[in-house]
């Protein structure tokens, strides 16, 4: 693990330690735990900097929207690590390969079966943005629809403070 890993793991444990402390219910120490349980997953699959950028899950009438964005718009090295590691996601998802969000957010994530089964019938679209990339999901199936949903949802609170709704 690098020192810069190490640091921000650093800040995460201090992070859910400050729940703790300040007297959470075991609902909200649960999410915490499992908010730092994802993010040390992710940094093994993500290359980016969680504490650098952030996550937008936007459901639509068809599907979901997922960006990323640099915090730092100018940090070129965050945006290009985004972009190259959402081009390869949509790629795989394309095949219907969700390996890696199992891997991160465990195989009974809300949505990631069905999105497997389904993903023949799910277009899956890579597209650069200002400061990040952004994946469009979309389905004319209504069950895939609410899965994508599902799975937004579920990333979004996994997330925590990385990622926001809408």
């Amino acid at each position: 693990m690098t020192t810069e890993r190490a640091a921000r793991w650093g800040v995460l444990l201090a992070a859910a330690t400050a729940l703790l402390v300040a007297g959470c219910g075991d609902d909200q120490v649960a999410s915490a735990d499992r908010q730092v349980d994802v993010a040390s997953r992710g940094a093994e699959v993500m290359p980016f900097d969680l504490e650098a950028t952030t996550h937008r899950f936007e459901p639509v009438d068809d599907g979901l929207v997922e960006t990323v964005v640099a915090d730092d718009h100018d940090d070129s090295e965050q945006v290009e690590l985004v972009r190259q590691h959402l081009a390869h996601e949509a790629s795989r998802f394309s095949q219907g390969d969700y390996g890696d969000p199992a891997t991160i957010h465990g195989d009974d994530m809300p949505g990631l079966a069905e999105l497997d089964a389904g993903a023949a019938d799910i277009r899956v679209v890579y597209q650069p943005v200002d400061a990040g990339g952004r994946i469009t999901y979309t389905s004319s199936t209504p069950a895939l629809v609410d899965a994508l949903h599902r799975w937004g949802e579920a990333q979004t609170s996994d997330h925590g403070a990385h990622a926001e709704q809408g």
